[in-house]
């Protein structure tokens, strides 16, 4: 089943650009179980593995829409992968609330062919990826066909930058290394694809300044604001938020680790104008996924 929008942008009052689906109906995990229970100790989560139609009662209860992705790293964990053109056909039975994003294994030889299929047959709306956890530096010059593919298709990517749960409290990080969600790895990507809208998951913790600086500079970078309570944001970011990138942030939480209800109430408290809320909660999502 191919995924088609039936969002109706007026009943909603946000999107959440960052929801994870970690199991499969038939019961397998995104991720190998001893990463799956360190980053859920690390985020002390409640349930870490709701269904993919769970997820959608949970939003549609909330009058909500959300991005769902899974992250494939088959190559890097030696671990099968959920099937993104399962999850965008689940997507299209709750296509009232669920917007899916496909996620394709930087190190497999076929990763063009797999993103195309992925938007020309499955319907995704942009794609999921995270370098730690994929095992590549998005940087490097094999990978650059790769990001111009995606540019081509038309659709959004985002990648996470800075601080990782998954492997957090294990030795040596369960292996995962840091280094490769620096945001300073996707400048040269922004530049030389300034059609290619890049979204740098999360505060990008300990390289927020990098961060603001590249979405500062390339108008095709967006930052959303996931993996963190609010609380903890950057005191620079919030500055951001409120003034010079009030529309290029977007509401994200990292659902199932963080809920939409503990954001909203944290967000609350920030030094945030008025007017830049409905931007941040939905309005910028509209004008990145052509809503």
């Amino acid at each position: 089943m191919r995924y088609e929008s039936g969002i109706d942008v007026d009943a909603i009052n946000a999107i959440d650009m960052h929801v994870h689906i970690e199991i499969d109906e038939a019961g397998h995990l995104a991720l190998p179980p001893h990463l799956m229970e360190a980053s859920a100790a690390a985020f002390k989560a409640a349930d870490r593995t709701p269904s993919l139609d769970a997820i959608a009662d949970a939003y549609r209860e909330r009058s909500m829409a959300a991005v769902v992705f899974t992250v494939d790293a088959g190559t890097a964990l030696g671990h099968p992968p959920l099937s993104s053109a399962e999850i965008a056909a689940g997507a299209a039975r709750h296509n009232d609330v669920l917007i899916p994003f496909g996620s394709v294994d930087p190190l497999r030889d076929d990763v063009i062919d797999h993103a195309r299929r992925l938007v020309e047959e499955s319907g995704v709306r942009g794609f999921k990826f995270h370098p730690t956890v994929q095992g590549f530096d998005p940087s490097a010059r094999q990978h650059a066909s790769l990001w111009g593919a995606i540019s081509d298709l038309g659709v959004p990517a985002v990648v996470h930058t800075g601080q990782n749960g998954i492997g957090a409290g294990l030795p040596g990080g369960g292996g995962l290394k840091l280094a490769y969600s620096n945001p300073m790895l996707l400048d040269a990507v922004a530049a030389e694809y300034p059609d290619l809208q890049l979204i740098f998951a999360h505060p990008s913790v300990p390289w927020q300044e990098e961060a603001n600086s590249i979405a500062l500079h390339k108008t095709n970078v967006f930052i959303d604001l996931s993996g963190w309570s609010p609380k903890y944001f950057p005191e620079s970011l919030v500055k951001l938020i409120g003034g010079r990138l009030r529309d290029r942030v977007l509401f994200a939480t990292d659902f199932p680790l963080i809920t939409p209800e503990k954001w909203i109430d944290a967000f609350s408290t920030l030094p945030i104008p008025e007017d830049v809320v409905p931007l941040v909660m939905k309005q910028n999502a509209v004008r990145l996924l052509g809503l």
